[in-house]
This record gives structure tokens, C-alpha cells and sequence, in this order.
């Protein structure tokens, strides 16, 4: 079960976009009793279901599965591996920096 729907920010957020209720239940598959749960707290959103009303409301899935109270977070997009190496890269060159830095230092002692 859901912690917490926040109904508010989601009607908020519909009305931002010219958009009603029934147009979030039309683009998740949810009929207006399915809807009606989620609202009210009673139905927990799915993964699937977080990425399309991310797409339909203009938000992060992050930020759709915050508001919908989802207790498991949704998995942030992994970084590629070219991204990690230049990341480690960077780190590298900084640790090798610092060590220079430290033994220039430690000679004109």
C-alpha cells in the first residue's frame, strides 16, 4: 500500500497542464474506480504506471514516485561506463595533485 498520494500536488499539477482526472486515468489504463483508489490512498502505483504519469506531467519519475508515496524508490538512470572511467579519471588526477601539493610542501621544510 501506498505511504502517501499527495492528491493535492497531482490535481495541481493536472490543472498546471490543462489537464483533468480522467486524463491521468486514461493514460495509465486505471478505470475511475482504479482511479478514484489512488487518490484516496488505496491503491498503490506501479513502476510502469510512475513512468507514464512522469511522461504525462511533464516530472522526474523520482518526483512522481515521491508524490505517490511509493515507499521503494525508482532506480536513478545508471551511469555508463565511459562516465564511471572519466569520473575515476578525475578523481585520480586530483589525488595526484593533492600528493604533489603535499611533497613540494614537505621539501621546502
Amino acid at each position: 500500500m501506498a505511504l502517501f498520494f499527495d492528491a493535492a500536488w497531482f490535481s495541481k499539477r493536472l490543472a498546471a497542464l490543462n489537464l483533468q482526472k480522467e486524463d491521468m486515468a486514461r493514460a495509465v489504463g486505471w478505470t475511475q474506480e482504479e482511479l478514484a483508489w489512488v487518490f484516496k490512498d488505496q491503491k498503490e502505483v506501479s513502476a510502469r504506471e510512475v513512468a507514464v504519469l512522469a511522461a504525462l506531467l511533464h516530472a522526474s519519475p523520482g518526483e512522481i514516485a515521491n508524490r505517490c508515496g511509493i515507499s521503494t524508490p525508482v532506480a536513478a538512470k545508471p551511469v555508463s561506463t565511459e562516465a564511471q572511467m572519466d569520473q575515476l579519471q578525475n578523481r585520480v588526477a586530483a589525488l595526484e595533485a593533492q600528493v604533489a601539493a603535499l611533497e613540494v610542501a614537505l621539501r621546502s621544510r
